[in-house]
């Protein structure tokens, strides 16, 4: 997935140059506001004030629509995390079902597998390229472990045992996947231009109806 622009910044950053725009944009507001204020009846300022209203309720659509995506998004990883960390503790608990040979190997790949992906999870989501080689490498570990249980169940191919074992490994993979792709599922860059947008509309519009009035609110 292709980085988009906004989320490679640092969210304060974004924040503090949003709230340096809004105030540049209401100051301007406020100067063409008393500029044209002579020339302006009282039809024009009620107009004004209706747009005004209609901005700031667009304004509060917005946020109400992007916190929801938000929050929608986030419990869908808090629910992943907690799926993936069952599925790797079922594995953990069914490696016993393995025979005896390959308890220790398992056991010690599965070990592995779990600092990795302790070590992933630390990683920002910024940093691409560090993100990239940490699925590779789990990747091929989790081949590893799969290679592992293949020859076991050549060894001993019975569902209650091995198979057992085989069902709860692929659900693991699996879910490891479906967290991967929920950490990818974020706001669309789109809706977050688009509320900027309507955040710098409110303060222009907020500067140029105080300005209309003669005085600052």
């Amino acid at each position: 997935m292709s980085q988009q622009l906004l989320y490679g910044f640092s969210s304060i950053a974004i924040t503090f140059v949003l709230f340096a725009l809004i105030i540049g944009c209401n100051e301007a507001g406020f100067r063409i506001g008393r500029f044209v204020q002579r020339q302006t009846n009282d039809e024009v300022k009620t107009l004004t004030g209706a747009i005004q209203g209609s901005i700031l309720g667009l304004l509060a659509l917005m946020l109400g629509f992007t916190f929801s995506m938000s929050m929608q998004r986030y419990d869908a990883r808090n629910q992943a995390l907690i799926h993936e960390a069952n599925a790797i503790g079922t594995v953990m608990l069914r490696v016993q079902l393995l025979p005896e040979q390959f308890h220790a190997e398992v056991s010690s790949m599965l070990d592995d597998y779990v600092d990795l992906r302790i070590a992933a999870s630390q990683i920002d989501l910024t940093q691409l390229e560090k993100r990239r080689e940490f699925n590779q490498r789990i990747s091929d570990l989790q081949n590893a472990i799969w290679a592992v249980a293949v020859e076991a169940a050549q060894i001993s191919p019975s569902p209650v045992t091995s198979g057992a074992f085989i069902t709860a490994l692929n659900d693991m993979i699996d879910r490891q996947g479906e967290r991967n792709a929920f950490l990818q599922m974020q706001v669309p860059e789109v809706v977050l231009l688009l509320l900027f947008v309507v955040f710098l509309s409110s303060g222009g519009i907020l500067g140029y109806s105080s300005g209309l009035g003669g005085k600052r609110v």
